[in-house]
């Protein structure tokens, strides 16, 4: 009983004293709260003040009974004031973490910028007692803020009045600004140009990974960087862009933008693809070893033809130049090229007779990436290659149907497709074409377009075979053995009359190509100071067809057999090099090559063992 009713007086006692610990206990955590240098607060749910802290009343300089309740506001600039309540207001509604800005007038009446962070304190049915917040100063933040945004309006003015295109990006490679060059080059809005999808949609589909993959790349790296692709202009045509991107970096070298500036490159690109194929071009004449013999001679026929070539040359009118194999239809081409407007430009040959029919409109105007089996990049044709010069389409009337009709819309409209593409492209080129077929009997036979053969034939140029020019062959004779005697380092100061009377006679179903070919046997056999070619080489035609042994063309060609063979046996096999036998021979590498493959000589059994 005595036990009981102690320990009811101890439950009492302690009763009696719980007022007065909590009453302590609130001192002192009132006591730690004014310590801290930020400034703490609490709120009613209706969002008046409950409590602010001593820090918060010593910088706004207010007294308590003055903050508490919505006596705070008098504090906030005036400019801040309605908006802070309406975004302070909806968070009540809407009870969640926030945070809001503003400015505070301190004590002294200086307006300085703050960050205000609140927090929802909800009781067991999640009703909100109570919002707890802080407030901190980030006066300096804005003020870098504000100097970074007057600096980027400063920067947008300067940039929309430079002509090349810019674009402003963040950190992580977003579009942030692009200036008025820029939005006039593609024909966007701003809105366009920000979008997530702007690359997407302007990049041309087979540049899009790779310049992707460059862009992050240049941006994880942190350093300037560039690349290349093809952009779509407001046109609707793709262009080529070169793209810088350069770091913007603030004082204590942390980065905050990048710069990227665009430069239009297209005609820079075309050039270097008209260069390359130029090249390839460059490099076949110099294995043809082509020359200006052809055009060697004074005769009344070859006259006529140069009359023809002088008064075409200035114009842009398209040629069509016919006549025999080996007669000199493409430096008839070259010679109308070389004295045209267009001379400073590109002169590109295309053989249609050579190139597979598969491929030759892909030959022509190119094909785009993926549009057949071992496509694997886009490749410029050689109409593009040519553009502002001369296209020489030799064998003219090889030319598949398929292809005989795009050829009639360049020639037409000046425009066409790549093979596999949609966009049209716009060329300028003259076209002279050349022949040895009756293109008349073709159209008549169905084999040629009868509107593409009136296209070509504006100005015909038929050259005549070097029969129908024999007194030029003494002059063609001289210049050829001074041109392969120089060629071998031998001097040949006489040509045997007899050998004359013979070139005289026969009627080169060749023409000038035969006599080439003749001519140099002859050089590369020729021992002495006298330039002479056995009889038995044109035997059918001479006046003794006793000694008529084998038709010329079986006879020639087994020289030439034996001359190559020679020169392989003593290279060992061994065809370019120093030591190899085309030095011997005195011809290229790869003409050597050629008339192996024309003989079917193995090269391989002269090897040493």
């Amino acid at each position: 009983m005595n036990m009981s009713k102690l320990a009811q007086d101890s439950e009492r006692h302690e009763l009696s004293d719980a007022p007065e610990k909590l009453g302590q206990e609130a001192a002192r955590l009132q006591a730690l709260i004014d310590t801290v240098p930020s400034f703490l607060w609490t709120s009613f749910p209706d969002g008046s003040k409950e409590f602010l802290n001593k820090r918060w009343y010593e910088y706004t300089g207010l007294s308590l009974e003055q903050g508490k309740g919505w006596g705070w506001k008098v504090v906030v600039h005036p400019d801040d004031l309605d908006r802070l309540v309406r975004e302070w207001l909806a968070l009540l509604n809407d009870p969640k973490p926030g945070e809001l800005e503003t400015r505070i007038r301190r004590y002294d009446g200086e307006y300085r910028w703050f960050l205000i962070r609140v927090l929802p304190e909800f009781d067991a049915e999640g009703n909100v007692v109570r919002w707890l917040g802080s407030d901190t100063d980030i006066e300096d933040r804005k003020r870098a803020e504000t100097k970074l945004l007057k600096d980027e309006r400063e920067l947008r003015r300067i940039t929309d009045a430079i002509p090349h295109m810019i674009v402003v990006l963040d950190t992580k490679g977003n579009a942030l600004y692009a200036n008025q060059a820029m939005l006039d080059y593609t024909g966007l809005t701003m809105q366009d140009e920000l979008a997530s999808d702007f690359c997407a949609r302007t990049c041309h589909p087979e540049d899009l990974d790779r310049a992707g993959e460059e862009r992050e790349a240049g941006f994880a790296r942190g350093l300037p960087f560039e690349t290349e692709l093809q952009a779509l202009r407001k046109d609707g045509q793709y262009h080529w862009l070169l793209l810088r991107f350069n770091p913007f970096r603030d004082e204590e070298e942390r980065l905050v933008r990048w710069y990227a500036t665009g430069t239009d490159i297209d005609d820079r690109k075309r050039a270097e693809d008209r260069t390359r194929n130029e090249n390839v071009a460059l490099r076949e004449d110099i294995v043809r070893s082509s020359m200006f013999e052809e055009i060697v001679g004074s005769s009344e026929p070859l006259r006529r033809v140069l009359v023809q070539v002088s008064k075409v040359a200035p114009t842009d009118s398209t040629v069509l130049i016919l006549g025999e194999t080996g007669t000199g239809k493409e430096l008839i081409a070259r010679a109308i090229h070389n004295r045209s407007k267009r001379s400073n430009r590109a002169f590109i040959r295309v053989n249609c007779a050579a190139i597979p029919q598969s491929l030759i409109a892909s030959e022509l105007f190119g094909h785009e990436k993926g549009s057949f089996t071992g496509a694997t990049q886009r490749r410029l044709g050689r109409f593009e290659s040519a553009d502002g010069g001369t296209i020489f389409l030799d064998e003219v009337g090889d030319l598949p149907p398929e292809t005989q009709v795009a050829l009639l819309r360049v020639l037409q409209e000046r425009e066409f497709e790549r093979v596999g593409g949609s966009q049209t492209v716009s060329v300028d080129v003259r076209v002279i074409a050349a022949t040895n077929r009756d293109l008349s009997t073709a159209v008549a036979e169905g084999k040629f377009r009868q509107d593409l053969f009136y296209r070509l034939n504006v100005f015909p140029i038929r050259l005549p075979a070097l029969r129908e020019r024999i007194s030029d062959v003494s002059l063609l004779v001289g210049y050829l053995i001074d041109r392969y005697a120089k060629k071998l380092g031998k001097k040949i100061r006489n040509i045997d009359p007899k050998t004359i009377e013979l070139f005289h006679a026969y009627d080169w179903p060749g023409n000038i190509r035969e006599l080439q070919n003749v001519v140099e046997r002859a050089v590369i056999l020729s021992e002495g100071e006298t330039f002479f070619v056995d009889e038995t080489w044109l035997t059918h035609v001479t006046p003794k067809p006793a000694a008529t042994t084998a038709p010329l063309i079986a006879d020639l060609v087994e020289h030439e057999r034996e001359i190559l063979e020679a020169a392989l046996r003593e290279s060992e096999g061994v065809v370019g090099g120093p030591s190899g036998a085309a030095v011997k021979l005195g011809i290229p590498r790869q003409t050597l090559e050629s008339k192996i493959r024309k003989l079917g000589i193995n090269r391989y059994r002269f090897k040493a063992s």
